[in-house]
């Protein structure tokens, strides 16, 4: 065999073993040493456990507000009031005599206007007046009934803060009330004229049958604790439309004013005191001619316990009855000498 043939056979078998001998090592390196897996990511931390949400305390209720007497309230609500006056009186030869007059009022607070108490209220009065004069042993003399002048208008309510309310009222009277005209039947007169100190003179516009009459009014309340402090001022703008042959004047003014204190004693008791001042700006021309000048003015108070009782729901009653008396003339005057109850029977919605 030729020497360059050996020799280049050689060559390339060493050529071809060392390849072989690096290849073998390179395989058995990666199969001793694999590389090694890639590390896995570490579990999420468990999200912190939130307490759950607490609902929200529930308002507080509002503190107990005392209804007054004859004072308008300081609140607008829906409510059907019925409210009566039981008045004993006597003649100078102390013949007793009796008037009864009845008001019954409608209101509806219209919702969205305002928070518990607060908010606008239309309302409707009708009043009702009957009369038993006194009269002689052995002589009657008939009474009469008397429906006296409707009256419509509205309350809006409102929260001042610190305890304090007010409250604004605008009423005006229709003069279609019995005992009016040119012609008024002479017992339904004398009805109606009777129940004006029956109700304190605090009512004088609906008993004015011949007169529509506007009526603005405010009303200032604090109310905290179980008590109420509550002052209110009212102007009665008169204007005749009818009966100008039985009354002279063609407007009169009158102003009446108050103050109530009321203490809730138990959530279901509460006692109440009303002093009232009524007064004639321009006064009727007889008051005018009144030579005793009693009658152009007068003070009045009532106290008594009203009670205050679940119906179920919202719906509450309010039953009260208080004793009323005049402080001057002429309804503290030996004749007529006032004695009145006041029989007031709120039902609240």
């Amino acid at each position: 065999m030729p020497r360059s043939f050996v020799s280049r056979y050689s060559v390339a078998a060493a050529l071809v073993a060392a390849a072989s001998s690096v290849g073998s090592t390179a395989s058995a390196d990666d199969v001793a040493s694999p590389a090694p897996p890639p590390e896995a990511a570490p579990a999420p931390a468990p999200a912190p456990e939130t307490a759950p949400a607490s609902p929200p305390p529930p308002a507080p209720a509002p503190a107990p507000y005392s209804l007054p007497w004859q004072l308008r309230p300081a609140a607008a609500t829906t409510a059907v009031r019925s409210d009566t006056a039981f008045a004993k009186y006597e003649n100078a030869a102390s013949n007793g005599g009796f008037t009864e007059a009845t008001s019954l009022l409608v209101s509806y607070k219209i919702p969205g206007t305002g928070e518990k108490w607060q908010g606008l209220a239309p309302l409707v009065r009708l009043m009702a007046v009957n009369d038993a004069p006194p009269s002689r042993p052995g002589a009657y003399v008939p009474g009469a009934l008397a429906i006296v002048n409707p009256l419509v208008g509205a309350t809006y309510a409102t929260d001042l803060g610190s305890s304090l309310r007010a409250a604004f009222s605008l009423c005006v009277t229709i003069p279609i009330g019995m005992g009016g005209g040119d012609t008024p039947d002479a017992g339904q007169a004398d009805a109606r004229k009777a129940g004006l100190p029956a109700r304190s003179h605090m009512d004088n516009a609906l008993f004015a049958v011949n007169d529509l009459t506007v009526i603005p009014g405010a009303d200032i309340a604090w109310v905290s604790g179980g008590l109420t402090l509550q002052a209110e001022v009212t102007l009665l703008q008169l204007m005749r439309v009818r009966g100008a042959t039985k009354q002279p004047e063609a407007s009169k003014t009158n102003f009446t004013s108050g103050i109530h204190a009321g203490y809730y004693i138990v959530p279901e008791v509460s006692v109440g005191l009303d002093v009232r001042y009524q007064r004639w700006l321009n006064a009727p021309i007889a008051i005018d001619n009144d030579k005793t000048n009693t009658l152009v003015d007068n003070w009045t108070a009532a106290l008594g316990p009203r009670f205050h009782l679940p119906l179920g729901g919202s719906v509450k009653v309010h039953p009260g009855i208080a004793y009323a008396r005049g402080f001057d003339k002429p309804m503290a005057l030996a004749t007529p000498n006032y004695h009145i109850v006041q029989l007031d029977i709120p039902v609240t919605f």
